[in-house]
Order: C-alpha cells, then sequence, then structure tokens
C-alpha cells in the first residue's frame, strides 16, 4: 500500500498528472471519490469537450494575482502537446471559433476520457474509484486514510479541483489540505457564471429572455466581444461569462449592442432612411424585442430636445433612445443616443454562484507555488495543481489546457 506518489483527484489535471509521472517510473496510485473518473472533460462543450484553444499558451488569458505564474508550465507544455496526443490516439477534432478545440461527434468526450485512461494503464498508474478520503497526514511520509484502505507515499498531488459544478461531486476539499498544512488561499468566488440582476432592472430585461445579441462588454480595460443571452434571472452568454471572471460586487459592466457600428452610425442612417423609425433601423441588427425595448420611449423627447422629456433613465435601465422617425431627431441627439447604446452601464446584483459556476476564480496561492513544479515551497513533495490553484482561463478550452500544463509540470517532478 506505499506508492512514490498519490494523486487525489480524478479530474483532467489528475489524470495527466498520473500519466506523466509514471511514464518517469513512478509508482502511482491515483483516488477519485466518485464512481468515475474525468466528470468535467464528458460535459464539457456539450459533450464534445472544448479540451484547449489555438491560443491557450498565452498567460495573459488567465487571471491570477501572479499574472505571470502560469507562464513557465503553458510555455514548456503548451496546446500543441496535447494536440499531438490527440492526433496520436485518432481522435478527430475540429476549430469551432476563436480557436476553440472540439472533439467530432456527440459524445465524444468520453473519447478524451479514454485516451487518458489507456496512457494512465500504459504507465502503470493504479486508479481507484468511490474511494472516499478520511485524513492526509505527514510525517517522513504522507498517509492518506480512505474508506479503501491507508496508502502512504513520498509525494502527494492534489487535484480536486475548486467548488464550481457541485454536481458533479466538486468540492472544497483543495483549500481544506492547504490550510491543514498551512498554505495560503487567495479567497475563491465564482467565475464563468451568468450574472443575476434586480427587480428593477429585471422589469425591463425579463421580457427579453431568450433573446440574444452579439455585444462587446467591458470592465475597465477589459472586454469581449460576444454574445450575451436574456435569461429569466439576468445575463449569460460567452461575453457575460467571461466578463463575470473579472467582476466584483458593486461594480458596473457596459454593454456595447451595436459593437460593429461607429458613433454616427444613426446620423448616416438618418440620411438614408429620414422617415425610418429608430425601432425598425435598430431591428436591422438587433432581434425585432430588443430593438423595441432599447428604442423606448420613456424618455420621449430628451433627445429631439422638447422641454417636457422625461428624466433620463439611471444606469442599468434600458438606454435614452427614442421611438421616433430619424428626421425628426437632431443629429446630436442620434450621437448621445448611440453612445448610450455602445457604453450601456449595468450593475449586476450577484451571480448564479458555483452551482452554474463553470470555475472558480482565486484558490491556492500561487505564491506558495513553485512556477516550474507546482509544488507547495513550505510543504516539500506536496503539490497543488488544476483548478484549486489561483490560476483562472477565459472561456473556451483555457482552463483544461491550465489542467494539462499544470499537471504536466507537476508530474516531472512528483
Amino acid at each position: 500500500m506505499t506508492f512514490d506518489t498519490i494523486i487525489i483527484g480524478g479530474g483532467a489535471a489528475g489524470l495527466y498528472c498520473g500519466m506523466h509521472a509514471g511514464r518517469r517510473g513512478r509508482r502511482v496510485l491515483l483516488l477519485e471519490h466518485n464512481a468515475e473518473v474525468g466528470a468535467k472533460i464528458l460535459i464539457s462543450g456539450g459533450g464534445r469537450s472544448n479540451f484547449t484553444n489555438l491560443s491557450a499558451g498565452d498567460h495573459k488569458r488567465y487571471l491570477s494575482v501572479n499574472p505571470h505564474f502560469a507562464r513557465s508550465a503553458l510555455t514548456r507544455h503548451p496546446p500543441a502537446e496535447f494536440i499531438a496526443l490527440v492526433q496520436k490516439h485518432g481522435i478527430a477534432f475540429y476549430e469551432k471559433t476563436l480557436g476553440q478545440l472540439f472533439c467530432e461527434g456527440p459524445r465524444s468526450s468520453q473519447k478524451i476520457v479514454r485516451m487518458l485512461l489507456d496512457e494512465c494503464a500504459a504507465a502503470g498508474v493504479e486508479i481507484r474509484t468511490e474511494c472516499e478520503i478520511k485524513s492526509v497526514s505527514r510525517t517522513d511520509r504522507f498517509a492518506i486514510e480512505t474508506s479503501q484502505g491507508t496508502f502512504e507515499s513520498e509525494t502527494l498531488v492534489i487535484a480536486t479541483g475548486a467548488p464550481s459544478i457541485p454536481k458533479l461531486g466538486a468540492t472544497p476539499f483543495a483549500y481544506r489540505i492547504a490550510e491543514q498544512f498551512g498554505i495560503p488561499i487567495v479567497p475563491p468566488r465564482a467565475g464563468l457564471v451568468p450574472l443575476t440582476f434586480t427587480e428593477r432592472d429585471m422589469a425591463w430585461m425579463g421580457p427579453l429572455s431568450g433573446v440574444s445579441a452579439d455585444v462587446r462588454v467591458s470592465i475597465g480595460k477589459v472586454s469581449f466581444r460576444e454574445a450575451a443571452l436574456f435569461t429569466h434571472k439576468g445575463l449569460s452568454g460567452p461575453s457575460i461569462l467571461q466578463i463575470s471572471s473579472y467582476w466584483t460586487p458593486g461594480e458596473p459592466i457596459l454593454v456595447d449592442w451595436l459593437p460593429e457600428d461607429p458613433e454616427d452610425w444613426l446620423a448616416q442612417r438618418k440620411r438614408e432612411r429620414p422617415k425610418a423609425q429608430l425601432k425598425s433601423v435598430l431591428a436591422e441588427i438587433l432581434s425585432e424585442r430588443l430593438a423595441s425595448v432599447l428604442a423606448n420611449d420613456r424618455t420621449a423627447g430628451a433627445l429631439a430636445g422638447r422641454a417636457d422629456a422625461a428624466e433620463p433613465p439611471l444606469a442599468g435601465e434600458a438606454p435614452a433612445v427614442r421611438d421616433s422617425e430619424l428626421g425628426d431627431l437632431r443629429d446630436v441627439a442620434l450621437f448621445d443616443a448611440m453612445r448610450s447604446l455602445k457604453a450601456h452601464a449595468l450593475k449586476p446584483h450577484g451571480t448564479e454562484g458555483y452551482a452554474k459556476a463553470e470555475v472558480t476564480v482565486g484558490g491556492i496561492d500561487t505564491n506558495a507555488l513553485s512556477q516550474q513544479t507546482m509544488e507547495t515551497r513550505a510543504v516539500p513533495g506536496l503539490f497543488f495543481i488544476g483548478e484549486a490553484v489561483d490560476v483562472t482561463g477565459w472561456l473556451g478550452g483555457y482552463n483544461f489546457q491550465w489542467a494539462w500544463s499544470s499537471g504536466w509540470a507537476a508530474g516531472q517532478s512528483c
């Protein structure tokens, strides 16, 4: 019951670390509390596994208190390495959008899991599932007491992920081990998660549930150009999930509903179609339902400069644009309308939490880890990898690449 290294966690990072440690001749035991390994791999990409991204080697597309920490592992084990393994196993894949790589065919994510299991088997890795961890201790060696017995090892790798998607068995186990051994933690929070809004905001957002739009969403200098989707709780969709990882409570986000169009677009349309209503012009680009809401008349007259204009809406309400014929409006009013459409301030109330979050932002403080090996500085032989660590990638295969790269880095040393 003695091994060279024990890996707790049979997800992407744990399996990949195990195969690489096993290839070095290490006797490896991998422990997983679920009945099967690779739970997140199996559901990713709608069952097609968005297993990496062609741009995932860029450390600037990862969030961390130490933004340079991920560079070493990502540079030494870039996406090309994992892609080569996929090709070696004859798994067909394709690029969807923005560099995202998916397996071909329904439920093809199973092929990625099978690939990792086959590689682990070839490297002599022993895998035990449905194995509950009861305690972890360390004297001269690590001792892991489990529901299947007690195991000892020279080194211990924690690859149990983070609290996001608890229905898949996600827990804060890694944080408990870190606290036990005095390893600091960056406060975790839900990332890549839908944003929720107050009842006041939902008064106009709610009727748009199911409507999507190509937008640019920004916080400070960070922006994402992808789809946003209205839900019965607020906003979701790729652009919103992306910006959510950067959002902090109380902070507004800026939505550009017309990212392709310059600020003089409405003025140009006025000259081309002076009799057209604002709503119909916006509907050329946006859905009719969204165009109708954005071209609301709650501030009727404000853009035309009338004395009886209503008060402009507060941040978080629909932009102050008027449903009127373009020819009736002055150019300066149309410029104001475009500015409101291109920088619409919304103030989220919160997020849908870990239950809907694809990842967790924060985690094991990278300042406590070796950038080259993922080993803790304070406790020789103890490693943390994958989502447990304070490194969070963008949506679209980046977090899997971090699992591969950090797992590989630890696998060379554990």
